[in-house]
């Protein structure tokens, strides 16, 4: 099984087993894309940097251990509009929006970076893969 295999399985049972039927996930592969509003995974680690997150989100970059986030950080590194944003195109209420991204983002951001570094190569296969599992 090949590392997006095995990251698709993960990022499904992260979401409850439901894969690309997951609307979280769905946005958040939106989110992630290179044509995101903000700017795909590059521009959201940024966010996170720029918003007092950067020794968090660079550990998930990092080969090391991924420090936890908690949601109220997940609102701090996104923004509440981008959060709520999330919440809406996942129907679901931004806490829980935030609570879920809070457990999912430190993996799959670890993941999409297996190097330690931010390479688009390893994204558009992530969506290729969710795109397939609808």
């Amino acid at each position: 099984m090949g590392l997006m295999d095995q990251l698709g399985q993960a990022v499904g049972g992260m979401l409850g087993g439901q894969g690309g039927q997951n609307p979280l996930l769905q946005a958040v592969t939106s989110l992630l894309g290179k044509d995101s509003g903000i700017g795909g995974l590059a521009g959201l680690v940024q966010a996170f940097q720029k918003n007092g997150l950067g020794e968090i989100v660079n550990s998930w970059v990092s080969t090391g251990q991924n420090l936890p986030v908690t949601p109220n950080q997940i609102e701090q590194g996104l923004g509440s509009d981008l959060l709520n944003q999330l919440a809406g195109k996942a129907g679901l209420s931004s806490g829980a929006v935030g609570s879920q991204l809070a457990g999912l983002l430190p993996d799959l951001i670890d993941k999409l970076t297996p190097n330690g570094k931010i390479e688009a190569g390893g994204l558009e296969q992530l969506m290729k893969l969710v795109q397939g599992m609808r």
